[in-house]
């Protein structure tokens, strides 16, 4: 197995909860670079690492064959871009980019120059969502009908980071938890034939988009996923309606609360909700009434570099990545679309 010499582009919190534990753990990654402008945290937690203090000196590394562009959204066009034009592979934190146009483009830079590129969509991996997917494949509800996924929470302070509460390319709430919200939609129902989009300002102060509710038309099915701030009392994070039954899940993925608080991934229990979380499977099979809480199954964002290590070193290169840039594509033309069902009011179908 040869390393993969991977630099991360920053290590504020992504860099250090999301990335760097799992590069650091797989065999098949070597946290080998970050760019940090005037600080030195990485090298604090990971001795080894080395630290450049501009892109261009981190590109012009010709050891780094990988590089994780996790900084601000604006940024991630042109800091990947610059990565693809210097040979890397690249990994862009959620979203993508601002457009589907720019998505288009790193994405056809890509297939040009021969790199992997891929979007890091983390929360396909987490407990909840891994066993709501594994359920639609083993056809526990008969044809779905109806859907919603919540992400909200009660947190009406403003964020210290300020380019996420500065107006301007994307920022708000769409582009953060909608994110993560589209992804897992597209993954279970495919892309839509249209949505409608309620986007709203709530907390006091704010200046971007913190409430939204987007509606997704299929022929045969309604999906809405909704996040807010002011939920104190919160519904299930994952509601669906078969033709033969129910599931209703809380969102109960332990891995961020984990790593928050320092632990390091790995071992049985980890990603492992507690029994007390499972969710509500109501539903007929072979003629009997099943109402039961189910099991999950276990969380683990290591999943996705194990997946992008054998996109990397596939010797045929057919291996695709494990978000695809036309992943990315689709989610930014729902983010766009949502923005001017929003402006304009109506519902806004793809062609």
């Amino acid at each position: 197995m040869l390393p993969i010499k991977t630099a991360l582009c920053s290590f504020g919190m992504s860099g250090r909860l999301f990335h760097a534990p799992f590069l650091n753990l797989d065999p098949g990654f070597e946290l080998y670079a970050v760019l940090e402008r005037n600080k030195d945290l990485a090298v604090v937690a990971y001795p080894g690492i080395r630290t450049r203090r501009s892109l261009d000196e981190l590109l012009n590394d010709k050891a780094v064959e990988l590089v994780i562009v996790n900084t601000p959204n604006y940024t991630h066009f042109d800091y990947a871009k610059k990565a693809l034009m210097a040979g890397k592979h690249v990994v862009v934190e959620k979203p993508f980019t601002v457009t589907a146009s720019e998505a288009e483009e790193l994405t056809a830079l890509a297939r040009r120059s021969g790199k992997k590129l891929s979007v890091y969509q983390n929360r396909r991996y987490d407990s909840d969502f891994k066993t709501l997917k594994k359920l639609l494949e083993d056809d526990w509800l008969g044809d779905i009908v109806e859907a919603e996924i919540h992400y909200d929470r009660f947190n009406p302070a403003l964020s210290p980071k300020l380019h996420k509460e500065t107006p301007g390319p994307g920022t708000g709430v769409v582009y953060d938890l909608g994110s993560h919200l589209i992804d897992q939609a597209l993954q279970l129902f495919g892309m839509p034939e249209g949505v409608f989009a309620d986007l709203r300002i709530t907390r006091p102060g704010s200046q971007v988009e913190d409430y939204m509710e987007i509606l997704f038309y299929y022929p045969a099915l309604r999906v809405r996923i909704k996040s807010g701030y002011f939920v104190r009392e919160a519904l299930p994070s994952y509601i669906l309606h078969g033709m033969r039954g129910s599931f209703v899940k809380a969102r109960t993925d332990i891995q961020e609360r984990e790593l928050l608080a320092g632990k390091t991934p790995g071992g049985e229990d980890w990603g492992k909700e507690p029994d007390n979380e499972r969710g509500l499977l109501h539903t007929e099979r072979e003629g009997k009434i099943i109402r039961e809480t189910i099991p999950s199954l276990r969380g683990n964002y290591g999943e996705y570099y194990e997946k992008l290590y054998a996109c990397i070193r596939d010797p045929t290169g057919e291996k695709p990545a494990p978000v695809t840039p036309e992943d990315g594509i689709k989610i930014m033309r729902i983010i766009e679309a949502a923005y001017q069902s929003s402006r304009e009011k109506r519902s806004i179908y793809f062609r």
